[in-house]
């Protein structure tokens, strides 16, 4: 979370700073350069620039949350399969007890791992463990069926094993930056000198210093909002495990 914190900051700073620097500059300016002829030009420049900064953060708020999205339901999905494959050994037979305790487990050292609300170690998840998601499969696959229905459900197991796997291997490939950071020094850029423009016209007095305030202030929230997302499994805007625990409270019954 200390990244996208900083980062607004950085918006914050750059943005008013950029405001306060244009009140500056209105006071030492000759004033041919302030004239209505000398303005006009200047807001549609700094017009053409707010509209590609409008579109780039548009880009940039659309991939970020294309990605969480993307991650919540695979999640989802996840958590769905975990109790099918739990139900599934159940009604293999007793001979899978030991097996579904291993699967019961394993998902809780990775909640433990992913959402470790209790813990001080919030971050990237790893597949540290994916060995025991394979081992479970090795485990199904040396089950002696006895019957035909036996052999179903054991070839059913197996494959949601391996269904199991991908996904997990398919979560750990979508977490990463969505926001690239070219993208994000260009609008940083682009915000400072449309806030430099604003303060360069603006007359100096307390209405104004808030309103600019206000405007740069709301514009790093934004941002910070986006990274925010990029961190799916902590900081504010994070992926609930409400499935996952749901999940678990109906594995092993």
């Amino acid at each position: 979370m200390t990244e996208p914190i900083a980062i607004g900051a950085l918006v914050f700073a750059c943005t008013f700073g950029g405001a306060l620097l244009g009140i500056a500059l209105r006071r030492v300016l000759p004033s041919d350069h302030l004239s209505n002829e000398s303005k006009d030009t200047v807001m549609v420049a700094i017009g053409l620039i707010a509209t590609m900064t409008a579109l780039v953060l548009g880009l940039i708020t659309a991939g970020a949350k294309s990605a969480f999205d993307s991650l919540d339901g695979e999640v989802k999905h996840t958590a769905a399969e975990l109790v099918t494959l739990d139900r599934t050994l159940a009604r293999y037979g007793p001979e899978t007890y030991e097996i579904r305790q291993i699967l019961l487990h394993t998902v809780q050292q990775r909640m433990a791992l992913i959402w470790p609300q209790a813990l001080a170690k919030a971050g990237r998840p790893d597949a540290g463990d994916v060995s025991s998601t394979e081992m479970l499969a090795v485990r199904i696959g040396a089950l002696t069926p006895q019957n035909e229905e036996q052999r179903r459900l054991q070839a059913r197991a197996i494959d949601q094993c391996e269904s199991l796997l991908e996904a997990r291997w398919l979560v750990f490939a979508s977490i990463g930056p969505s926001v690239p950071v070219p993208f994000l020094a260009v609008l940083i850029f682009w915000l400072t000198l449309t806030f430099t423009s604003f303060g360069l016209f603006a007359p100096w007095n307390a209405t104004v210093l808030v309103a600019l305030l206000a405007c740069t202030l709301s514009v790093a929230c934004a941002i910070f909002l986006v990274l925010e997302m990029d961190g799916p499994f902590q900081g504010l805007i994070r992926i609930s495990p409400d499935p996952v625990n749901y999940a678990l409270e109906h594995m092993a019954q």
